[in-house]
């Protein structure tokens, strides 16, 4: 089956929203087994009729986000029901419920907030339970072709949950009614590989022109996602000779980015994790952190900027400091082992650097970074670096490479 999303609102094309929408929708319908054949934003206007004429002449279901509002340039609603040549109809339940939500914030209901009552006769209405503009579900048929179109609000709060409670069912129907086939979508993440190399392996042992699947690539924080679609058997198929074949690079399908793998890691092994930060001044921290279940992991982050905390905080000896410096390997173990020994945790991952512009020397240029492991039981480790870029993404490549450093341990112990 066919499908197309329609996102609607000149404040997407003007920058003023980044379009999220196409994102969740995709990720969404893949889960059923659908995927999006086109997408189109369109400012607000007359267009929409346009484009929707457009669409339903070659896509099965078509999914319009936005212009559900109470103000004139949310038209979404009236140019579908004019095309498909349906009157609008109040529908007083639904006016009763707008008026209860604005009422029950201490507002006033307004003539204009009435306009999102109004349903196109033979519709669907969908329950919004985070706003005051209902969804719409309409099945139609011209000259004996059957499509169905959804409207549906654009802010993502609101359309997320819509589509888990009233769209997803729907369409589960719809897949039923017709034919049952379904799709296959593995994300196979990998890390440790630079894309290239990892296409050329790939290359190497799978057919990349065979019509069953589609292939493609997809860079990730800390390693690349290499995407299969296509029919069942096709796709389990290709994911076990690549997985095989790349065994020691791969972390898993339908992991997202290398802190979600560490995460999920410790927690399988019932391990914790602390970090000791200088350069990256808790960016690290905050990656893993960022993960849901990081809670069950992470014990605690030190962000020990000055030579002086360094010594408080993690007990790294004034000698140390002043005999090697602040970036150097014997600093950066004393960091690691005094993160793990504080915070009792089975890992601490520690880095010490010069992010710039200023304070490199010739033998410590700009980008210097060392990168400290430890772990209960093994041999601290220590990997010297020197990224020379701008200050941010020096931050950003050096957390990356104390991650992998931590996942190539993981995997070694497992």
């Amino acid at each position: 089956m066919r499908v197309e999303v329609i996102n609607t609102g000149s404040e997407l094309l003007l920058g003023q929203v980044i379009n999220t929408n196409v994102s969740h929708l995709g990720q969404k319908l893949l889960s059923l087994g659908l995927k999006i054949e086109r997408q189109t934003a369109v400012p607000d206007g007359g267009i929409i009729k346009t484009i929707l004429a457009e669409a339903i002449k070659r896509s099965d279901i078509i999914i319009i986000t936005g212009g559900l509002g109470p103000t004139p340039d949310d038209i979404s609603k009236e140019m579908t029901a004019e095309l498909l040549a349906l009157e609008l109809e109040e529908d007083v339940q639904i006016l009763e419920k707008i008026r209860k939500r604005i009422e029950s914030n201490g507002s006033k209901m307004r003539n204009i907030n009435s306009k999102q009552a109004m349903i196109p006769s033979g519709a669907v209405a969908l329950t919004n339970n985070n706003g005051t503009a209902p969804g719409i579900y309409l099945k139609q048929s011209i000259s004996g072709r059957k499509f169905h179109v959804f409207l549906l609000p654009g802010p993502p709060r609101e359309l997320n949950e819509m589509f888990t409670d009233s769209v997803e069912p729907i369409l589960k129907k719809i897949i039923i009614h017709n034919d049952g086939s379904l799709i296959e979508c593995k994300n196979l993440f990998f890390s440790g590989l630079g894309e290239s190399e990892l296409a050329s392996r790939i290359d190497d042992v799978l057919d990349l022109n065979d019509p069953q699947v589609e292939y493609g690539y997809c860079i990730k924080p800390g390693g690349i996602i290499f995407r299969c679609i296509g029919e069942n058997s096709a796709v389990l198929d290709a994911e076990k000779r690549v997985t095989e074949s790349l065994k020691d690079y791969y972390l898993g399908d339908g992991i997202n980015s290398i802190q979600e793998f560490i995460v999920t890691t410790l927690l399988l092994r019932r391990e914790t994790v602390s970090v000791a930060e200088s350069c990256t001044g808790g960016l690290i921290s905050s990656l893993i952190t960022d993960v849901p279940g990081a809670s069950g992991v992470f014990n605690i982050g030190h962000i020990t900027y000055s030579n002086a905390f360094k010594n408080r905080v993690l007990d790294v000896p004034n000698s140390l400091l002043q005999a090697h410096g602040a970036v150097s390997r014997e600093v950066v173990i004393s960091m690691a082992e005094g993160s793990l020994m504080k915070s009792h945790s089975n890992h601490a991952i520690a880095v010490t650097g010069i992010a710039g512009p200023s304070g490199g020397c010739p033998n410590k240029p700009v980008g210097t970074v060392f990168i400290g492991l430890a772990s209960k039981g093994e041999e601290t480790l220590v990997i010297k670096k020197i990224f020379e870029t701008d200050r941010i993404s020096f931050k950003e490549k050096v957390s990356m490479c104390a991650l992998s450093l931590l996942r190539q341990r993981l995997c070694s112990l497992s």
